[in-house]
């Protein structure tokens, strides 16, 4: 339970569903499977290591974040440094004789387990009056004690095996100070810095592996105050420019996350984002993979044979909530991912009726793609005309060039807003033809840029309509 004030905790708890992601993004990753080449090299963002091992494995010890506030008389700084740490897992079979060996793999019914590391939450947390934090600043160690856990596995109430867990010891430190700036406006530089301290001493060569267990994994800040508020890093007011140019942030950035678009809660996060970011509401949960597209991820997850999916039930209880919430989506939801449009509105400021297109080609009289007729060459082009093609270098889409000289059929004229002609082909001898007219997918072109080759047939209702390019 959080003791934070009631203000701060419910600007913290707006904005954990970013850090939420930042924490896990990468934790694991489609096909959710600990066998999967791109799980085993795990464990990208906000890794700080023990001293130590920072020479050998080239990674940093430490993150440092520095801001502008603009607290109130009395203020009070909540600070949360969350980060995952570490939880090597090992896998171990029932013997005959009562006991319990170590084994690569062990399967039951309804999943399969297999070595792994998983990792835990853990949470610092301050509150601390801003006064206190001139001068020398707050140091604040902190001691996370290594401990082992073992899990009994049953099946048919027999016991198969056991999973056992253990976390290293991991030390580290938090240090901050605020400085007042010169000048009329009531400022100050907060300096938040966070260090690992394991006196952990790698051997010659150490692996990553080895120094992973003492890590602070994905660790991130949230900085909240009780009354005042910090300035964006991104985007300051002119005055505070110069002053936000000489911040210095070290393997960290940070950006307001308050609710409601508010300045009271800073993200300081080992990937960059912008300010304000959001989920988007459609998002069906987490998926580990912010750079992927949920309706992909979901739909190729729902996929996987049965026994992929008892391996990533096997691999971890979050790999196995994202199998379950894949198999348990409901049409509409899906449907839902497959695109949103949002903001018209607030763009528009108007009412319903003003968020409506500015020209409907669909409800235009004036307009028929499948009827209309351009003059090319003095001949009469439109849909089901043939035409021999001839790209002009002035194409974007330098493909096209590789189509001179190929013949097509024309199956629409097309008029755009400023009042250009472009004829909508299907090329002959492509394969996919029927499909791309089917989807009403095609390539373009201008009327200089094909020949006509004969006449084509009138519309069947005999109406022609005749355009100039």
């Amino acid at each position: 339970m959080s003791a934070f004030p009631a203000g701060i905790e419910s600007g913290f708890a707006a904005a954990r569903q970013i850090a939420d992601a930042v924490l896990l993004e990468g934790y694991v990753l489609y096909p959710y499977r600990a066998s999967a080449a791109k799980n085993r090299l795990r464990w990208q963002f906000g890794v700080l290591v023990p001293p130590e091992y920072t020479a050998q494995g080239g990674e940093h010890s430490h993150q440092r974040t520095e801001c502008l506030v603009e607290p109130r008389g009395g203020d009070r700084l909540a600070v949360e440094l969350r980060f995952l740490r570490v939880q090597r897992r090992i896998v171990e079979r029932a013997t005959a004789t009562g006991g319990f060996e170590p084994v690569e793999r062990l399967e039951l019914a309804d999943r399969v387990f297999v070595a792994w590391d998983e990792a835990v939450e853990e949470r610092i947390e301050l509150l601390l009056p801003v006064e206190e934090l001139a001068a020398d600043g707050v140091l604040r160690p902190f001691r996370l004690p290594g401990v082992g856990e073992t899990e009994l596995l049953r099946e048919n109430d027999a016991a198969v095996g056991r999973l056992v867990r253990r976390r290293e010891q991991v030390d580290g430190l938090l240090r901050l100070t605020a400085e007042e700036l010169p000048g009329p406006y009531r400022a100050q530089r907060l300096t938040v810095v966070v260090e690992n301290t394991s006196t952990w001493t790698p051997a010659r060569h150490a692996r990553r592996e080895e120094a992973l267990p003492r890590s602070l994994v994905s660790a991130h800040l949230l900085l909240g105050l009780e009354h005042g508020c910090f300035l964006s890093v991104t985007d300051p007011p002119e005055w505070a420019r110069p002053a936000v140019e000489r911040c210095r942030n070290e393997h960290t950035w940070p950006v307001l996350a308050g609710p409601d678009r508010g300045r009271r809660v800073v993200l300081s996060s080992p990937i960059i984002l912008e300010d304000h970011p959001q989920v988007a509401p459609e998002s069906l949960g987490t998926l580990y993979d912010a750079t992927e597209i949920d309706e992909i991820l979901a739909l190729r997850t729902a996929a996987l044979t049965d026994q992929e999916k008892r391996e990533a039930r096997g691999t971890d209880e979050r790999a196995g909530a994202v199998i379950d919430l894949a198999d348990s989506m409901p049409p509409e939801v899906l449907e839902r991912l497959h695109g949103a449009v949002r903001g018209l509105r607030e763009i528009t400021g108007g009412p319903p009726e003003a968020e409506q297109p500015w020209w409907d080609p669909g409800n235009d009289p004036a307009v028929d793609p499948e009827r209309d007729r351009v003059l090319v060459d003095g001949h009469s082009v439109g849909a089901g005309s043939r035409v021999l093609l001839r790209p002009g270098r002035r194409r974007t889409d330098a493909q096209d060039l590789f189509l001179h000289g190929r013949t097509a059929v024309v199956e629409a004229v097309l008029h755009d807003v400023d009042g250009s002609v472009h004829l909508a082909v299907t090329v002959d001898g492509d394969p996919g033809a029927d499909l791309w007219r089917a989807q009403g997918r095609f390539r373009y072109f201008q009327p200089d840029e094909v020949t006509p080759l004969g006449e084509a047939p009138p519309p069947a209702d005999g109406a022609v309509r005749t355009e100039g390019p």
